[in-house]
């Protein structure tokens, strides 16, 4: 059984014991996070999709870890002026085990 859930602004497909990476969540390492935005749910032939949302259903997940990303360089030049800036971006994330898809 898999179900698609959104959050942070994007969409994931997920299914039981899966590990991913999304939009930092508040919360502590162990404890519990639950996504009630599912937008499909099902398997095979059995598949229900929302309108938005499927009524009812949830995703229930652990926090494995909070953490920071690869660091992402920024550079702006504008050719001829002597204008150059650098910066850097590090994006805060959270790495969430999915334990339970409820539909």
């Amino acid at each position: 059984m898999y179900a698609v859930i959104k959050t942070g602004g994007k969409q994931f497909v997920v299914s039981e014991g899966d590990t991913l990476r999304i939009e930092k969540l508040p919360g502590d390492a162990g404890s519990t996070v639950e996504f009630n935005e599912v937008l499909a749910v099902g398997e095979g032939e059995g598949i229900k999709v929302g309108a938005p949302q499927v009524k009812g259903a949830k995703v229930l997940g652990t926090i494995l870890s909070q953490g920071k990303a690869k660091k992402v360089v920024i550079f702006k030049k504008k050719k001829r002026k002597g204008y150059t800036k650098k910066q850097g971006h590090r994006q805060l994330f959270t790495s969430v085990k999915i334990n339970e898809i409820k539909a």
